[in-house]
């Protein structure tokens, strides 16, 4: 059975603000490029628990999508009672770890 993926309204914000700063509505590359995040995320729906668990939180998953230097790290939350997918945050590999606040 597939799963349902939702987004939080912090990772409709991270990708809004993905899209704007590789600024995808003005080159056909950036914007495949974004299109392949997209459809990176959306096959959680198959096999979530593939990827790894986080360093931050072992309750969560991390998919990392894309090349050096543009790898983005996509942290989820799987509810297997629900058949749910909640992607909490997409983010730059390069930044920070998260604190445990912020995975709330």
């Amino acid at each position: 059975m597939a799963y349902v993926v939702n987004l939080a309204a912090q990772a409709e914000r991270d990708l809004i603000a993905i899209y704007e700063n590789i600024r995808a509505a003005e080159s056909a590359a950036a914007l495949r490029w974004y299109e392949g995040l997209r459809r990176g995320i959306l096959s959680l729906q198959e096999n979530p628990n593939r990827c790894p668990t986080t360093d931050e939180n072992r309750a969560l998953r991390h998919l990392l999508y894309g090349h050096k230097p543009r790898i983005y790290r996509v942290i989820y939350r799987v509810d297997e009672a629900e058949k749910h997918v909640y992607v909490l945050h997409i983010r730059h590999g390069a930044r920070r770890s998260f604190r445990k606040d912020d995975l709330k």
